[in-house]
């Protein structure tokens, strides 16, 4: 991030407001009901009864993070009109929840569901397929926390202008996470999304008007367009970019819908009504966010003409410190911006955390380690392996090894091969067990293998998606076969297969 001119003190007094809100929210949050949130549903899915407006701003938070808005805006500098993708596959995110959502939501409600792991073990019964998957869950979730601690130290040094060194700020708001994440569980971590979704959609729709603004008071404003001087910003796509288009709009439409917060998220909504108006308004986010953030990417083309690809990573900084001397509104608006970005990336770790420490401790040390657990002793379990895994990803994001990060990038390409047990399982009663297991294992191997072999896309389709295929071919014909087999050996084949109320209960 460049370094900001309308950074220093005052935004030292930004995060300072920042974080002093949150931990007031958790305090808050973990007031009242105390009992009921020493449980792990009470704690993590805050009770199941979350309302349409913090539903709406938590599932927003798990969509979009501080990164959408600095990582984004340079890709469509650098890439164009080719870069609308990030708009398209943010709305197919929506496409992925609705799915699934719904039916999901009724089961997990009459189950008590706390962790998707659940949904696997109540569906399949399969031991090996429960690890399988929450190993990939745990995988996904440590990286995307790594990315998140990354993304909050550099953007508290840039709004500081380093008057926070990158250690001391990450690890100063880490503290303040595991504070409010501690006292007030999944209810503070959705009080705080609502705080950091305001900031954001604020702040990102007034660098928006901040740079039309600039690019209206150009002298060359009614000269030549970026049409005219960056035609190939807004050619079509070749065949194979097209192609790589459509596989990257299905693996991250599908991809982030599998998120286990995302997940857990569905479960925790009041009731079917209340996920499905807080879904609505979010079918308008991908315009409204990815979308202004694109045509601030496109804007800054007209701006910053002769910016490299490699300067252009600053190319949000360098916006939004024209547009902070345009006015003292403007000012203030881009302090409250880079601010509530910070708290986005804060916010989308909490998420990331929380979801982390619920599937080690229920799922793993509930299940396997100690079934006698109480449910008070499973919440303590999971917030100490919070704490240790917050710490022990922190260390990598200060000084992380290049080889290791190559290999967490692995995350949306392993992610999406949890989607024929989620999808596929919730709607065909016949898929089984061990082709759902032995397909998402070759599908991870198919895609992990061609991530370590450095072979991103095969004639534009990523290994995530040629994962997916290999992975449903398996479970179909698999599940298929495993049929006709058990129709051949019984005279009544459904005998085995677990009743049809327990997979669409509601």
């Amino acid at each position: 991030m460049d370094t900001l001119n309308f950074s220093g003190r005052s935004g030292v007094l930004v995060l300072a407001s920042y974080a002093a809100l949150m931990l007031i929210i958790g305090f808050l949050a973990g007031r009242g009901g105390a009992g009921a949130k020493r449980t792990p549903k009470g704690h993590y899915l805050a009770g199941g009864n979350l309302g349409v407006v913090t539903l709406f701003f938590t599932l927003y938070a798990t969509q979009y993070s501080g990164n959408t808005v600095i990582g984004y805006a340079p890709q469509a500098f650098r890439e164009g009109f080719a870069w609308w993708q990030s708009v398209t596959f943010f709305s197919m995110i929506v496409a992925g929840y609705l799915l699934f959502a719904p039916r999901m939501h009724a089961i997990a409600k009459k189950h008590s569901f706390v962790t998707p792991t659940d949904w696997v073990s109540h569906r399949f019964g399969s031991t090996p397929l429960s690890v399988l998957a929450a190993l990939l869950m745990l995988w996904a979730l440590a990286n995307y926390l790594l990315e998140q601690l990354i993304a909050m130290g550099q953007a508290i040094t840039g709004l500081t202008g380093s008057t926070i060194p990158y250690q001391v700020g990450v690890t100063a708001f880490v503290l303040v996470m595991l504070a409010y994440s501690w006292s007030g569980g999944m209810r503070a971590v959705a009080m705080t999304d609502i705080m950091q979704g305001v900031a954001l959609l604020l702040g990102v729709g007034t660098l928006l008007a901040g740079a039309v603004v600039l690019v209206n008071d150009l002298p060359q404003g009614n000269g030549p367009t970026v049409l005219d001087e960056h035609p190939e910003a807004m050619a079509v796509p070749s065949t194979v970019d097209s192609i790589n288009w459509v596989s990257m709009i299905l693996m991250v439409g599908i991809g982030i819908a599998m998120y286990p917060h995302a997940i857990q998220r569905v479960y925790a909504a009041r009731s079917a009504r209340t996920l499905k108006r807080s879904l609505l308004p979010m079918v308008w986010m991908p315009l409204l966010t990815a979308g202004a953030v694109f045509a601030i990417g496109l804007l800054g083309l007209e701006l910053f003409p002769d910016l490299s690809a490699q300067d252009s990573e600053r190319l949000v900084g360098m916006i939004a410190n024209e547009v902070a001397g345009l006015n003292v509104f403007f000012y203030v608006m881009m302090i409250l911006l880079f601010g509530g970005v910070v708290a986005a990336v804060v916010s989308t770790a909490d998420s990331a955390l929380l979801s982390f420490s619920s599937i080690v401790s229920t799922n793993v040390y509930a299940r396997y380690i100690r079934p006698d657990a109480t449910p008070q002793h499973q919440v303590r379990v999971g917030k100490a392996v919070g704490v240790v895994a917050v710490f022990g990803i922190l260390l990598l994001a200060w000084n992380p090894p290049s080889t290791l990060v190559e290999i967490f990038t692995l995350k949306i390409e392993l992610l999406i091969q949890l989607a024929p047990a989620f999808v596929v399982g919730l709607y065909w009663k016949r898929l089984a067990a061990g082709p759902v297991f032995w397909g998402m294992l070759a599908g991870v191997l198919l895609a992990g293998g061609m991530a370590v072999a450095g072979v991103d896309t095969l004639y534009g389709i990523h290994g995530g998606m040629l994962g997916l295929v290999l992975n449903l071919a398996i479970c179909v014909l698999g599940s298929l076969s495993h049929r006709r087999d058990r129709t051949e050996h019984t005279s009544d084949p459904d005998s085995e297969q677990r009743p049809l109320d327990q997979v669409h209960s509601g």
